[in-house]
């Protein structure tokens, strides 16, 4: 009998777990089904889709959250859908890229990107600081602004033993932030008359998360997307060892009256996220011809179903209130951060003369 109980525990989790997580990711699979019918439409009336599918679904989720909050049974599958399918979504674009892909960057732009990032996550930092910012929010700010967003945000929370209030506000304000650049950069790529390889080198600095990078090049063309994705993905390379030197300093952070984080649970942090580990095994499978080529089509197909899901799910986070809450140092510490990395996206478009 204890065998027969057993088993049926066994085959009890997963559909409670299921049960769980169903209502969020139906939810945001219904978001994401109405960003792609919405860029279907825009082909058929305008012949070309202004707004990716990527950037309705964030929009439709942000409108869904302002003008309804989701009950509580649908809390788990929305963070499921953001976090454990964009980290999924991630790993198979993994498979899109090769050491021979990376080495392509040259060593100039290689460098380039390397140092953006290198100055970017401490100065943003410093300026929280100087806007009297707690230490971690700071932290979690300046990594999500100089990384890679929200999968930067939620790599490195529990490394710092960050507030779960400074991971929200964060998240939030990187969420409406990432948004806000996907719309305007190409803005500014027109405006300043940029070259297709300039703005391509200039959405993968400064965009936040690497699906967002597509919505961002997509206006400049195919070449753009695929050097703003490349740049993008160097960038998001730099979480591994910030993560790890980040373990290294958490204990020495200030506490802001708080009390210190517990030695293990700090080197934890040691082991980079599952999702970067998994990302650089495609690369090296790939690289290694180790993948059929019958199958990295499906895989990216795969890849960018999932992130338009992933897309609708932090649309659906986005809390206008929250954001409100958040104060006005915050607001001024994420606004003057992302100025910064734009700074520095154009003078290394320039420095390179791209």
């Amino acid at each position: 009998m204890p065998h027969h109980s057993t088993l049926a525990c066994s085959l009890t989790r997963p559909r409670l777990a299921l049960r769980a997580f169903a209502p969020g990711l139906g939810l945001s699979i219904g978001v994401a089904a109405l960003a792609a019918l919405g860029g279907f439409a825009e082909h058929a009336l305008f012949g070309a889709a202004w707004l990716e599918p990527l950037v309705l679904a964030i929009l439709i989720g942000a409108v869904v959250r302002s003008l309804w909050t989701p009950p509580a049974r649908f809390e788990a599958g929305i963070r499921f859908s953001a976090k454990t399918v964009l980290e999924i979504a991630i790993v198979l674009l993994g498979a899109s890229v090769s050491a021979q892909t990376l080495l392509s960057v040259g060593p100039g732009l290689l460098g380039g990107i390397v140092a953006v990032v290198a100055l970017m996550v401490p100065a943003a930092y410093l300026l929280g600081r100087a806007l009297r910012l707690p230490a971690r929010m700071a932290l979690l700010i300046a990594c999500g602004n100089g990384i890679c967003g929200n999968s930067a945000i939620a790599a490195v929370a529990p490394v710092i033993d960050a507030d779960s209030d400074d991971v929200s506000a964060a998240i939030a304000f990187t969420a409406v932030l990432g948004v806000a650049v996907v719309l305007l950069l190409p803005v500014v790529g027109h405006v300043g008359g940029m070259s297709v390889h300039g703005y391509g080198i200039l959405s993968g600095i400064t965009v936040y998360a690497v699906p967002q990078v597509l919505a961002a090049a997509a206006p400049m063309g195919a070449a753009a997307i695929q050097l703003g994705t490349l740049v993008k993905l160097v960038r998001v390379l730099m979480l591994g060892p910030i993560t790890v030197v980040l373990s290294l300093l958490a204990p020495h952070l200030p506490t802001d009256g708080r009390s210190a984080a517990p030695e293990g649970r700090v080197r934890r942090g040691l082991m980079p996220p599952l999702f970067i580990l998994g990302f650089l095994g495609m690369i090296v499978l790939r690289s290694a011809g180790a993948l059929p080529e019958a199958a990295l089509v499906p895989m990216g197909q795969g890849a960018s179903i999932l992130t338009v899901i992933a897309m609708a799910a932090l649309g659906l986070g986005v809390d206008a209130r929250a954001v409100a809450a958040a104060g006005p140092r915050v607001i001024a510490t994420v606004t003057l951060s992302l100025v910064m990395l734009v700074g520095a996206g154009l003078g290394l478009v320039t420095l390179l003369g791209a």
